[in-house]
């Protein structure tokens, strides 16, 4: 299961460096997307997702690290999408104003020649 999450985060990511390197600014906003995307998957992966562990201390019990689920790379992420969330819409709104004043949505503001 480590290797199909390794391989699915550096596809995801790969993917990403592909498309920021793209001529254009919609392509390098969704590259900049997808590499969010992987590195909250690997943030999210690297907690040791546990299944039916609770994440707090059960009442009445004393704490045992071992039984209980780590919230701190799901609190991690979870900031982590709010804050990728704002940079996109503001990119998003950069890019917006770029091509009303350049007529053009190229990184360079140059048009590729045919």
């Amino acid at each position: 299961m480590e290797v199909v999450i390794s391989l699915a985060i550096g596809i995801v990511f790969g993917s990403g460096i592909w498309l920021v390197l793209r001529p254009r600014s919609f392509q390098v906003l969704c590259g900049l997307m997808l590499m969010s995307y992987a590195v909250n998957l690997f943030i999210f992966v690297m907690g040791r997702l546990w299944v039916n562990r609770p994440p707090l201390t059960p009442a009445g019990t004393p704490p045992d690290p071992a039984l209980l689920a780590d919230p701190l790379p799901q609190a991690l992420v979870l900031t982590a999408i709010v804050i990728g969330f704002a940079t996109t819409a503001l990119y998003l709104v950069v890019m917006i104003g770029s091509r009303g004043l350049t007529g053009t949505d190229h990184v360079d503001g140059q048009e590729p020649e045919p």
